[in-house]
């Protein structure tokens, strides 16, 4: 690829609409992808700017009622360029300009011109004007890409490459430090790689030790290992595996856990007197609970504290109907809600009550500095999910909330509070419109760093998700979608979204996905990082290693030989 041979010119366009570019003859239009990211070189400025359209152009209404015939090659190339030709649309995102204007030149020198600015030198600013008629359109070269995205190995960023461009093999870097500031989505239809996305992501937060996470882990994927697709078998590494020194798993099914051969799981429960009524409000549709009976659980919380819960699945009928006689609560909505929550002795991890503190347990493993992963096993389903979830997360901001605030009154930097990225799945059953003002995930959002907790939501549903919620969304990092809805909700508060609509409805349905937000300079396609052998080696933890048992067994054998045992 010659970078320094333009791909065609601009003939017209504006700031709001975009730019169109009449490719020159001896450019393929079948070269242009959509996604692809290219440079249009001003008089003046230098313009970074995404491909979102390709048309095919002819000169005179003539050859599309005529068109030669299918075997005339002759004519068909007579007619490439000037009858026929190829348009493509780009949406300008950065611009360039340099402090000291160069001679008026040929388009070399300025590519020369930029190509001679270091990259501290080179300050990219949001685009206000439009490039001039005819200007030149190049392929963006490695300099362009470091130049906008950053280098991984960059002293001054936590940088980190999560991909490469669909056309080139130059590294695509998030600024993790402007990542972890705010709350961020992985969204994709299923089987899109969203876990695999969402893996890269947490290994290159824990690599670059940018923040602590603390993660949801529905059906036990980012923990120990997870199954790779495909028509034969596989596995892949989970973050234990990777960084065993600065992971740490806890389980609400420990059985399952054990039967994975996880090792050196913390087993993890919760008792009734955890459960507010908040919580129950989230899984009241997997309860079948009426607004009745969270109205009477209200009126037993007032009356029993924490105990409450404990306190109905052990009453009579007699004890419920005195307690309604002067309480004024309601025998049969009562009753029922003692019925559907005896539902919750199914779940393998609830307890009467735990006298040890898990959750304070957790929170000593983030403050240490410890990445911890929370299995569920076989308490998987909706129910399970979402209330151990709501329940943990809520005590574990509060906890933060209390520190920020010491922090704020003593500005000490010894009391700040690690940040912290809170990773939950299905995050739309917690940020839909109607339960959002009931879970912690809803209020943690929307106050994005001011208690230095964010959120790295990971659903196939975005339009299921809060208007409110999703506008609060710093980077979306984003699969293939189908459903309009969904397309929509991605670009929500986004300006400039609608030229990128067509560039998320081609990605291919694996391994690309469209990066917007608050970590890139501009938005990008890119093909994601393989999470193989190759990357365990550039990102784990090289001082472990898991041996074989045999080889463990030769190396001890070893070991008593040279003591003389």
């Amino acid at each position: 690829m010659d970078l320094e041979k333009p791909l065609g010119s601009v003939i017209q366009g504006s700031l709001s609409q975009g730019l169109e570019v009449r490719l020159h003859p001896d450019v393929s239009v079948e070269e242009m992808r959509v996604g692809k990211f290219l440079v249009v070189q001003g008089t003046r400025s230098r313009f970074f700017c995404m491909l979102t359209d390709v048309s095919l152009g002819t000169s005179s209404q003539r050859i599309i009622a005529n068109p030669p015939e299918p075997t005339n090659l002759f004519l068909q190339e007579v007619l490439a360029g000037s009858g026929t030709y190829g348009t493509i649309e780009l949406s300008p995102m950065l611009m360039f300009t340099p402090t000291e204007q160069p001679v008026k030149k040929k388009t070399s020198s300025k590519l020369a011109s930029f190509e001679a600015n270091s990259s501290e030198a080179i300050e990219l600013l949001p685009v206000k004007t439009i490039p001039s008629h005819f200007s030149q359109v190049y392929d963006a070269s490695e300099r362009d890409f470091r130049a906008v995205f950053g280098w991984e190995d960059d002293p001054h960023r936590r940088n980190f490459a999560i991909g490469q461009p669909i056309d080139m093999d130059v590294p695509i870097c998030l600024d993790l430090d402007r990542f972890v500031e705010r709350s961020n989505g992985v969204f994709g239809k299923s089987g899109t790689g969203k876990s695999f996305l969402t893996r890269l992501l947490l290994a290159g937060i824990v690599r670059k030790q940018a923040a602590v996470n603390l993660i949801f882990d529905m059906h036990s994927e980012y923990g120990w290992e997870a199954t790779r697709e495909g028509k034969q078998f596989s596995t892949v590494k989970g973050l234990r595996q990777l960084f065993p020194g600065q992971v740490q798993i806890f389980t609400l099914d420990p059985d399952s856990t054990k039967r994975r051969g996880v090792r050196d799981a913390q087993e993890l429960y919760v008792s009734y007197d955890q459960i507010d009524v908040e919580d129950l409000m989230l899984v009241r549709g997997e309860l079948n609970l009426s607004e009745a009976a969270l109205e009477n659980a209200i009126i037993l919380r007032n009356e029993f504290g924490k105990a409450w819960i404990n306190r109905l699945l052990t009453m009579s009928n007699g004890e419920i109907q005195e307690f309604c006689e002067t309480k004024m609560g309601s025998k049969s909505s009562i009753m029922a809600l003692q019925r559907k929550l005896n539902r919750l002795d199914e779940l393998k991890y609830i307890r009467n009550s735990c006298p040890h503190n898990y959750v304070g347990q957790i929170l000593d493993c983030i403050e240490s500095g410890k990445h911890v992963v929370i299995e569920f096993g076989s308490q998987s389903n909706l129910l399970s999910y979402m209330l151990a979830t709501n329940i943990i997360a809520r005590r574990i901001h509060q906890a933060y909330v209390r520190k920020a605030e010491k922090f704020l009154q003593t500005k000490e930097i010894n009391d700040r509070p690690t940040q912290l990225v809170i990773t939950i799945e299905e995050a739309h059953r917690f940020l839909d419109p109607s339960t959002v003002g009931q879970t912690i995930f809803g209020t943690i959002a929307r106050e994005m760093r001011k208690y230095f907790v964010t959120l790295l939501v990971v659903d196939q549903r975005p339009s299921g998700i809060d208007n409110e919620v999703m506008s609060q969304i710093g980077t979306r990092i984003t699969a293939l979608l189908n459903d309009e809805k969904d397309i929509d909700a991605i670009f929500t508060g986004v300006s400039g979204g609608q030229s990128l609509r067509s560039v998320l409805a081609k990605l291919d349905s694996k391994q690309q996905a469209l990066i917007l937000g608050h970590a890139v300079p501009m938005p990008v396609v890119v093909r994601t990082r393989p999470y193989d052998e190759t990357f365990y080696s550039e990102i784990g933890d090289t001082a472990w290693e898991e041996l074989p048992d045999v080889e463990v067994f030769r190396a001890a054998e070893a070991a008593k030989a040279d003591l003389g045992f």
